[in-house]
């Protein structure tokens, strides 16, 4: 025999792959997972329109909670003495015992309060 001959005993060359395979469990799970993302957009949609929706309900109960407060702070005023007469002299053109009201031909300015 010759001595360029290969022996049965020498192991072959391991040939390599550039990419690895894509198998069939991989390729199952990379659906499934697919599958998942895609379902899951939905859900992620609606909890993102409700966090914005609930923030918004939010900074009008604050709005109303600040209007109430402004609220009651002129009914307090409104049940003072003075307030009342104020008022009654002002945008009613009332007159207090004793005094002479005296009317112009142009009438009275009102006040934008009233």
């Amino acid at each position: 025999m010759s001595s360029t001959t290969r022996s049965r005993s020498a192991p072959r060359p391991r040939l390599e792959r550039d990419r690895p395979r894509l198998t069939g469990r991989a390729a199952a799970l990379l659906v499934a997972v697919t599958i998942l993302g895609a379902m899951a957009v939905v859900p992620i949609g609606r909890y993102l329109d409700q966090s914005a929706a609930i923030a918004d309900i939010d900074r009008r109960a604050a709005e109303l909670e600040s209007q109430n407060a402004e609220l009651r702070a002129e009914i307090s005023r409104l049940h003072d003495p003075t307030e009342l007469e104020k008022l009654a002299r002002e945008c009613l053109g009332m007159v207090g015992p004793g005094e002479v009201a005296f009317v112009t031909p142009w009438g009275r300015p009102v006040s934008p309060d009233c």
